[in-house]
């Protein structure tokens, strides 16, 4: 099977690219759009995913690996919800921003322009590259 690419949004003063860091490896989890949920019920070890800063900076600043796939999210008493767990890759040359995904038309169509509001996106291969030569160069 093919990797995919995903993104993944955090809010940086809850749980930020340098908690991600700090830590070697973290659980995704408390996502509860159905959404998003699916996008991490599809994903599988080795994908990889943008880290994203939401509400302060909007931006991606990093990239992680998909460690764990499959896993029932620890914090759903109920164990309908999905998580997975992550590590860091690296930090990218340079933020990449939501302003400058929405100003660019090569990335009209991509999820986190369309459905801003999702925390757990797809990332097109196309996009990825895309994307990591603006931020990297």
């Amino acid at each position: 099977m093919a990797k995919r690419y995903w993104l993944m949004k955090s809010e940086p003063d809850a749980y930020g690219w340098n908690d991600l860091v700090k830590e070697g490896e973290g659980t995704w989890d408390g996502v509860r759009n159905h959404r998003a949920a699916n996008n991490l019920r599809a994903m599988q070890v080795g994908d990889e995913a943008f880290f994203y800063h939401s509400n302060i900076g909007k931006e991606i600043v990093g990239i992680a690996t998909i460690s764990q796939s499959g896993l029932t999210d620890p914090s759903d008493p109920e164990g309908k919800w999905a998580a997975v767990k992550l590590k860091p890759v690296r930090k990218l040359a340079r933020p990449f921003t939501l302003a400058e995904a929405k100003a660019d038309p090569k990335l009209t169509d991509m999820e986190l322009v369309k459905y801003s509001r999702l925390s757990v996106s797809e990332v097109t291969p196309d996009e990825w590259k895309y994307v990591l030569s603006l931020a990297e160069g």
